[in-house]
């Protein structure tokens, strides 16, 4: 085959910019009678490809004479459509890789892959915006399961062939290998939907097409805590990378991440980045952030705090962490004894800005602040709008002071069948409040994090319709 000039096309050195290759076993093509499980954008009876079969194939001119063999498959992104294949890498002689249209393979069925044209350019490979390498982005790589909430590895990768374009349609996330009559074989299990994943390929002009990942940012913060917590550091950058464009959920998920892991994550940012997260995150858990920061950091981030978070940051600061005071939360409700019920919970709806339960109870403070009693949401609702608030209140609450063993706090908590407990101190002064979660948190064993969350019982049955 002839390689002549730049102006006939485009081939060349092929260079990688991910890791190392996995090495594919070699095994016969399989035509499948039907396309993946999807949403019904490929019909089904079209033929079907795994990516593993294809490489290493040997690639041949129209006359028969081998040119080397498959070394990648070229998709472009398109959207919400499947990734069209726009090409293929051939490795020839010295190691050489050589970029082929896709249009000038005859059939990705036969091998070995037959070539329709007899003239090829050559021409240095770079990478296009929207262009990705399947074995070297994607095959033996993690991708978020959606549906799932979770990171999985991309076994194997299914093309399909619609009408005269072949697509990738299809993921294996189970694929093993096993042993048949004494030989290595494959074991393919069925593959899923594509567009049941977000793809982590670390490349900026294939990010940018694939969007904001508007999908993961629809998890909830805590899903998205673990999948960090079980990321790679490539994989934890750009995840968070987009997160990142919603800063409220960044917060949230900051709050939610194991405090070594969001003291590496937040330690790479800048001062100023730091602060920026910080000023979203409840106060308890910002307090708790920067007294993981080395000593030198934990000043100048502080000053770029806004002063009312500062304030709160550095009166929870001044508290031991295991303590009730390094517990508990100063955002809170409070209203004055003689309010009324219907103002009460007009002030609940307003507060949009605490975590939900911090909103179950309202305290009742005298004019200097003294806890006078506490109603929980349940009991201003069942009361008429009209009477004070002291006349629901529990006026003799349970509480405990700022020094209280986090354990202790554990025991009354659940004694009393709380939801939240106030600290106090010494002459009753509401000083903070402390939810039911931030106890479990402390609690729990040290590897609770670690653990495989329980799915409910209808978690594999799909989206209910």
């Amino acid at each position: 085959m002839a390689l002549t000039g730049p102006d006939a096309g485009r081939i060349t050195r092929y260079t990688r910019v991910h890791p190392p290759r996995h090495e594919q076993e070699e095994a016969e093509m399989t035509i499948s009678p039907a396309g993946p499980a999807g949403p019904g954008a490929l019909a089904n009876g079209r033929a079907t490809l795994r990516l593993s079969r294809l490489l290493k194939r040997p690639v041949a001119d129209r006359s028969g004479e081998t040119l080397g063999k498959l070394s990648d498959v070229i998709v472009r992104l398109r959207g919400a459509d499947y990734p069209l294949v726009t090409a293929i890498v051939v490795t020839v002689g010295g190691g050489r890789g050589v970029f082929v249209p896709a249009e000038q393979v005859a059939d990705f069925q036969a091998d070995p892959l037959s070539l329709s044209s007899a003239r090829l350019d050559l021409r240095h490979f770079e990478r296009r915006e929207g262009e990705v390498l399947l074995r070297a982005d994607v095959l033996g790589h993690r991708l978020i399961d959606v549906r799932n909430v979770r990171l999985v590895r991309a076994a194997d990768l299914e093309l399909v062939k619609d009408r005269d374009e072949w697509v990738l349609a299809g993921v294996d996330t189970q694929r093993q290998a096993r042993r048949v009559f004494g030989r290595h074989g494959e074991e393919n299990t069925a593959c899923r939907d594509w567009h049941d994943f977000e793809w982590l390929i670390g490349h900026e002009g294939s990010a940018l097409l694939r969007g904001p990942f508007a999908r993961i940012r629809r998890f909830k913060p805590a899903q998205i805590a673990d999948m960090l917590e079980n990321a790679s550091k490539e994989e934890e950058t750009e995840i968070l990378g987009r997160v990142h464009a919603d800063p409220e959920l960044e917060a949230d998920v900051f709050e939610e991440l194991d405090e070594d892991l969001a003291a590496r994550l937040l330690g790479a940012r800048t001062d100023a980045d730091i602060a920026e997260v910080l000023a979203r995150m409840r106060a308890d858990d910002a307090a708790d952030a920067i007294a993981e920061l080395p000593q030198r950091r934990r000043q100048p981030v502080l000053d770029l705090l806004p002063a009312g978070q500062r304030a709160k940051v550095l009166k929870l600061l001044g508290f031991n962490s295991t303590s009730a005071g390094g517990l508990m939360g100063v955002d809170f409700i409070t209203m004055p004894s003689m309010a009324t019920v219907a103002e009460a919970l007009a002030r609940i709806g307003e507060s949009t800005g605490l975590q939900p339960e911090a909103l179950t109870s309202v305290h009742a403070v005298d004019d200097h602040g003294g806890l006078r009693g506490v109603a929980t949401v349940i009991t201003l609702l069942q009361s008429v709008p009209s009477v004070a608030v002291i006349n629901v209140c529990d006026t003799d609450p349970v509480r405990v002071g700022p020094d209280a063993d986090v354990m202790d706090v554990a025991v009354l908590m659940t004694d009393y069948n709380l939801i939240t407990i106030p600290v106090v101190d010494d002459e009753r002064h509401l000083l903070g409040v402390i939810t039911v979660d931030d106890v479990l948190e402390v609690t729990l064993p040290d590897d609770w994090r670690r653990r495989e969350a329980a799915e409910p019982p209808d978690a594999r049955h799909g989206d209910p319709h």
